[in-house]
């Protein structure tokens, strides 16, 4: 049977437009791959150059941390500076450098419950508050063996006591504090003041009062007699025979506490800031001693560094 010379064409039309719709779909479908390959490529690179910058930051940081300990040893040890900032440029990124002695926070282990009070009372605590709040961290960090020469049972402590009758899985250290975040184990003080409060405190100065030349106006607002205000209308009140807390009752008209014997700073906090070229941006904060055995010129205390793409500067050490 022959088959009909419209009907061949037909079929061959069919064909035809069958092949074309998949090339097509072939067409589109390889269009979408080659997309979906171009957009992991870019996320991979954009992964990869994020990663590449991280790796170059760490030695970027370090090599800001040393070049401002080797600024600080420079000096000779009386004449110190107290704070300062550079900027320098290595390779494809900018560092910008800020420290400051530690001396201007208050310790949480050394303060008395006077100043640590006066800084709770700054932050808008009443006074009453504020000195429950220091009657909390002076227990934290005392040790209640020595202070009463012998063994004392937990369910005889009152601190301890307080709790464990809060429901608290721990009890105070009894003993210095290792780090400021402790606060966030110490009963009784709000969080939120906790987080105010975190910029002007420290457990690396040692010393029971603060350098007043370079400290933060809610730290010098901690001084008994004394106000950011007063030290402000005062020039003389940062000059270092003013070390130690102390604004003399002349400078402010008022009863300031004491000023204590000067003393040469070793404890800084540095603040590294690098700027890349491509616009991402890396942080980092270390704590340093200078010691003086000279077996190093310098020991890490404390380091914290961020790649987030969120910092902008480097730490201002709660001065504003």
């Amino acid at each position: 049977m022959m088959i009909p010379v419209f009907a061949l064409n037909r079929l061959s039309s069919g064909r035809d437009g069958f092949i074309v719709v998949a090339v097509l779909w072939i067409l589109a479908a390889l269009a979408a791959l080659a997309s979906i390959c171009g957009l992991y490529v870019m996320n991979s690179m954009a992964a990869v150059s994020a990663s590449s910058d991280a790796i170059i930051a760490d030695p970027l940081v370090s090599a800001g941390v040393e070049l401002a300990a080797y600024r600080l040893l420079s000096a000779q040890a009386n004449t110190r500076p107290t704070a300062g900032e550079f900027t320098t440029r290595v390779g494809a990124a900018r560092l910008v450098i800020a420290f400051q002695t530690e001396a201007a926070r208050i310790d949480l282990n050394k303060a008395s419950k006077e100043l640590l009070g006066g800084l709770f009372v700054g932050l808008g605590v009443s006074p009453l508050d504020a000195g429950g709040y220091a009657d909390r961290i002076i227990a934290w960090r005392t040790n209640i063996n020595a202070q009463s020469g012998g063994v004392v049972a937990v369910d005889t402590d009152p601190e301890d006591s307080l709790y464990s009758s809060a429901g608290l899985s721990y009890l105070p250290r009894h003993a210095p504090f290792v780090h400021v975040s402790e606060l966030w184990l110490v009963y009784g003080i709000p969080r939120s003041l906790i987080e105010h409060i975190l910029p002007y405190v420290t457990v690396y100065s040692g010393q029971a009062q603060v350098d007043v030349r370079d400290a933060a106006p809610q730290v010098v607002a901690a001084l008994r007699g004394m106000s950011p205000g007063a030290l402000q209308s005062t020039p003389a009140a940062r000059s270092p025979s003013s070390f130690g807390g102390g604004v003399s009752p002349d400078a402010t008209g008022q009863g300031a506490a004491a000023p204590a014997t000067p003393s040469i700073n070793k404890v800084f906090r540095v603040g590294v800031l690098v700027e890349f070229n491509n616009g991402r941006r890396s942080a980092a904060e270390a704590v340093i001693l200078l010691p003086n055995d000279g077996v190093a010129p310098y020991r890490v205390l404390s380091w914290h560094n961020t790649l987030d793409g969120t910092a902008d500067q480097p730490m201002d050490f709660g001065r504003r």
